[in-house]
């Protein structure tokens, strides 16, 4: 099968539908179809741009791109989120793919992208095929929560959060996917905003669905420019991760336990006022992710990687507030049948 997939013509290659979900993102949709379709010479696809709603001139842009490419089409969503997006996007234009390529509007991706994933699909025969994400930034915040984001201190050493050589895991970044696999589980659960990837990744494996993290390719993120922005994305993800664990009651690993214990650090850090000694846990956490910064940034000889410690300390309390906030106000919703 190796062979096999290193000698297949571009032609050859199984059919995939490629969706992109969307929400105001005028600024990137139109370089982005423009790229997708560059790499997909010779191959039978489709590319369904699902959008939410937008108001800033995506849908636009859209509509004139699929005017003059007959494999693009534009698809109303009007639950917004990505999940009901994709699931809605395979529902109307499935049949008849093999593959379902699942593609962020606000990524950057290299220009064979879409094949080497093919060829990956091919070489392991695996129901999915996820991504390593490379965080990037522009402004100085946005470079320092990259480099958390990049580093053991923002990711706890999530494989998909770092370079790989190819290996098969429970979870990756949503890339490739057979269809059939995908149908089969029931797609995205529509109630999840967050952490639908990894809800999604459990049902799989417990239906016998093998997942392959891709050595060959990669997708680049840009992180929330704002500590107010990245403080909602990380307690949304909390709230996420604590849904997903109460609907398949499943307990954290290790480096999300650890992560866990900063919100009820900081609400224990309140008997100060009692005894200085209540404050002492949360000032070594704090201080081990400013040293840890600081020691990445003299390594790479950038003070402003220092402030990555304080991206961390962000990331790492939204992420325990919302799954605290999760587990105590709400018990997990069921889909209707």
């Amino acid at each position: 099968m190796k062979r096999e997939a290193e000698t297949m013509r571009d032609e050859d290659l199984p059919s995939v539908l490629i969706v992109i979900p969307c929400l105001n993102e005028a600024v990137h949709i139109g370089g982005l179809l423009g790229k997708i379709r560059k790499g997909l010479d010779g191959i039978d696809a489709k590319i369904v741009v699902a959008d939410g709603g937008s108001t800033d001139g995506t849908i636009a842009i859209v509509e004139e791109f699929a005017a003059r490419h007959d494999d693009v089409v534009l698809l109303h969503n009007p639950k917004r989120i990505q999940g009901p997006a994709i699931n809605l996007a395979v529902e109307r234009y499935g049949d008849g793919f093999t593959y379902l390529l699942r593609i962020d509007a606000h990524g950057r991706y290299p220009a064979d992208y879409c094949v080497q994933l093919l060829r990956d699909g091919v070489k392991t025969n695996a129901d999915s095929v996820v991504v390593s994400m490379k965080t990037e930034g522009r402004s100085l915040f946005q470079q320092a929560t990259a480099a958390a984001q990049n580093s053991r201190l923002g990711t706890g050493g999530s494989m998909h959060r770092h370079a790989s050589n190819g290996a098969w895991v429970d979870h990756g970044h949503h890339a490739l996917m057979r269809i059939a696999a995908f149908r089969q589980v029931g797609g995205y659960d529509e109630s999840f905003s967050h952490n639908e990837d990894a809800e999604l990744d459990h049902r799989l494996r417990a239906a016998g669905f093998r997942i392959w993290l891709s050595g060959g390719t990669y997708m680049i993120y840009y992180p929330r420019s704002t500590p107010q922005a990245l403080f909602r994305q990380y307690m949304s993800y909390g709230q996420g991760r604590a849904r997903n664990m109460m609907k398949h009651r499943s307990v954290p690993k290790l480096r999300q336990a650890l992560p866990l214990l900063v919100f009820p650090t900081a609400l224990f850090a309140l008997l100060a006022v009692v005894h200085w000694s209540a404050s002492l846990p949360l000032v070594i956490w704090a201080l081990a992710c400013l040293g840890y910064a600081g020691a990445m940034a003299l390594k790479r000889g950038n003070p402003g990687l220092v402030l990555a410690g304080v991206s961390a300390m962000v990331m790492h309390l939204a992420w325990s507030f919302g799954f605290w906030l999760q587990m105590i106000t709400n018990a997990p919703r069921r889909r209707s049948a």
